[in-house]
């Protein structure tokens, strides 16, 4: 009877580093020209593969793509979160995941590209998909900790969270498109703690009395 001879765990972890590298080079290319028009040609090229072998470990674009997307998701929302969760107080976690964003973005300034470039992309590819969810699940992380400091008694408690979290997440996307527009994202987290105290001024306590 034929041995069956078991994979080789060195061709797993190639594998593994070479996608890893492409998916980090894509976000990088993302950074230098429009999402849209990179090729696989150009990203084969810079991790120093041939299409055929860069088609090895992702059959098309749409499946590197959607693999990208994954990476950017888990990345940002790891991060991001376990910023926020270092802190008991909820504004404090709130400005936490918010320097941490800004961060995140200025240390990878092609995502903003990817994800704007996948949104605008008619249907609901896998890669829209979980930009769009990643998107959702971020919102709902803010109206819980908006919440929590409501409860907490560190939030004004007549606030509408959901559309404090919409302004939030319109905040760190308009300080990134002002970064795209004038080239300097190296510069966002200098003005991300400005912006988030004008922010977080609009949901402090106020006096029961408007003109005390």
């Amino acid at each position: 009877m034929a041995t069956v001879k078991a994979p080789d765990k060195r061709t797993y972890q190639s594998t593994e580093l070479r996608q890893s590298a492409t998916i980090e080079a894509v976000v990088q290319l993302c950074a230098e020209q429009d999402p849209a028009t990179l090729t696989t040609a150009r990203i084969a090229d810079e991790v120093g593969l041939s299409q055929g072998a860069l088609f090895k470990h992702f059959p098309n674009k749409n499946r590197l793509w959607e693999s990208v997307a994954g990476w950017v998701s888990e990345q940002l929302t790891s991060q991001v979160f376990r910023e926020a969760d270092r802190h008991e107080h909820a504004d404090r976690a709130l400005e936490a995941m918010f320097l941490a964003h800004v961060g995140f973005i200025a240390r990878h300034p092609g995502i903003p590209r990817l994800m704007l470039g996948e949104l605008q992309k008619p249907g609901n590819g896998p890669a829209k998909t979980i930009v769009r969810q990643t998107l959702a699940r971020y919102r709902k992380k803010v109206v819980g900790l908006l919440e929590l400091g409501i409860e907490q008694g560190r939030i004004a408690a007549g606030i509408d969270t959901e559309a404090a979290a919409v302004l939030y997440l319109g905040a760190i996307q308009g300080l990134v498109v002002q970064g795209m527009v004038s080239g300097e994202m190296a510069a966002l987290e200098q003005t991300a703690p400005r912006i988030f105290k004008l922010y977080s001024a609009s949901f402090q306590e106020m006096p029961d009395d408007p003109e005390k």
